[in-house]
């Protein structure tokens, strides 16, 4: 391999990377605003997952996608947040990456609090041009649960909608 093509397919490299990254990215932003249409388009339609060491696991999209609604209901309030990725494309179509994963709720009905730190174990593949999530294996670090009420003081302040997550108009314009 030349100079010019050892060049081209580093720089394929390093765009699939920050592809996948783009990719991790919007599934945590659909999931918190809970736009399931869109969160859709970030996987495999035969995406294989579990979750909590485990404990949940879903074969195909429209399975994934009904754990994902059935637990994110309108009483909780969440934020997920993916660190540190160490993604390896490992061909031209296929890749893994491993994402530490921070998870903040709140349960709003029932005043309780959940911090989750895990990690996420991806598998992902290329098709027609775009970066799809395949497999995910979701295993908690520790799970720490409380009772808001035991701080009097402790209140949720909105300043807004979930519309935050949206996708930007300036996004969607081509």
């Amino acid at each position: 391999m030349n100079e010019l093509e050892e060049l081209k397919q580093r720089v394929r490299v390093l765009e699939d990377i920050e592809a996948i990254r783009r990719l991790r990215n919007k599934y945590f932003r659909c999931l918190d605003g809970r736009l399931w249409d869109e969160m859709a388009e970030c996987f495999t339609d035969d995406v294989s997952a579990q979750y909590f060491n485990g404990e949940f696991k879903f074969e195909g999209k429209e399975a994934l996608l009904g754990f994902f609604k059935m637990g994110l209901t309108d009483d909780l309030l969440g934020i997920h947040h993916g660190h540190h990725p160490e993604i390896e494309v490992t061909s031209e179509t296929s890749a893994r990456g491993t994402w530490g994963l921070y998870n903040y709720l709140i349960d709003k009905k029932n005043n309780r609090g959940q911090r989750i730190a895990g990690m996420y174990q991806d598998e992902y593949v290329k098709q027609n041009g775009q970066w799809k999530i395949k497999s995910i294996a979701c295993n908690q670090i520790f799970q720490e649960n409380w009772d808001r009420n035991e701080t009097p003081s402790l209140k949720v302040t909105l300043r807004g909608t979930p519309q935050y997550a949206a996708t930007p108009a300036w996004r969607t314009k081509k």
